[in-house]
């Protein structure tokens, strides 16, 4: 069988997926983590919530922690940060929706334990990368380019590096716990960041 980028085999040609199972799956997830966390989660009892079976999950997912990845990339999303013309509210939306949902449990007790597991798992690390974290990374890339043709950001800004910073703040509070995740980081990452790069023409519009 072929591998899915969440490490689920896929179903051979003529095999009929349960998609309903593809959509209970990733809140009983949630439901679970919120009520007991991570070290707690089980096949057995995600498979008792979502209404299926351990083997039917197993064709599906091939670990607890892919599973974790699945309701993460679920939770928190790979729609595009949104083009409203306004470079800085681009990217301000954008690290919102990773500020609201590392402020649920999900992200307070799942994320750290499963970076962990990361690193014990080339597999598992793979599925991260390519189900939540580069996705995630391209959308936020557009939107800086699209900064760029704009005016608002210089073209020699080094996009690799402006997507580190403005994501960076949020994962290391959401790791390391040592201040909060507050209503208004975003827009302080933004600004913070925009401060190193932006055009003179950004900065007028800006303060007017």
């Amino acid at each position: 069988m072929l591998s899915t980028p969440t490490g689920a085999p896929q179903p051979r040609p003529g095999r009929p997926r349960d998609v309903r199972i593809d959509e209970a799956v990733p809140t009983a997830v949630l439901e679970l983590l919120n009520e007991g966390g991570y070290a707690r989660l089980t096949m057995e009892a995600v498979a008792s919530r979502a209404g299926t079976s351990k083997p039917a999950l197993r064709r599906r997912w091939r670990s607890r922690p892919h599973l974790v990845v699945d309701a993460l990339a679920t939770v928190v999303g790979t729609q595009p940060t949104p083009d409203t013309g306004c470079t800085h509210c681009d990217l301000i939306a954008g690290i919102n929706t990773l500020t609201q949902a590392f402020t649920t449990d999900l992200g307070r007790r799942a994320l750290p334990a499963l970076v962990a597991d990361l690193a014990d798992d080339p597999e598992l690390e793979s599925a991260f990368l390519d189900r939540f974290f580069h996705p995630r990374r391209a959308t936020t890339a557009e939107a800086l380019r699209r900064g760029i043709a704009r005016g608002d950001i210089r073209p020699d800004a080094d996009i690799d590096l402006l997507l580190d910073m403005l994501a960076a703040t949020t994962y290391y509070r959401v790791l390391f716990h040592h201040l909060p995740l507050t209503p208004d980081l975003a827009e302080q990452v933004v600004r913070t960041v925009l401060s190193g790069v932006a055009t003179a023409q950004w900065r007028a519009a800006y303060r007017s």
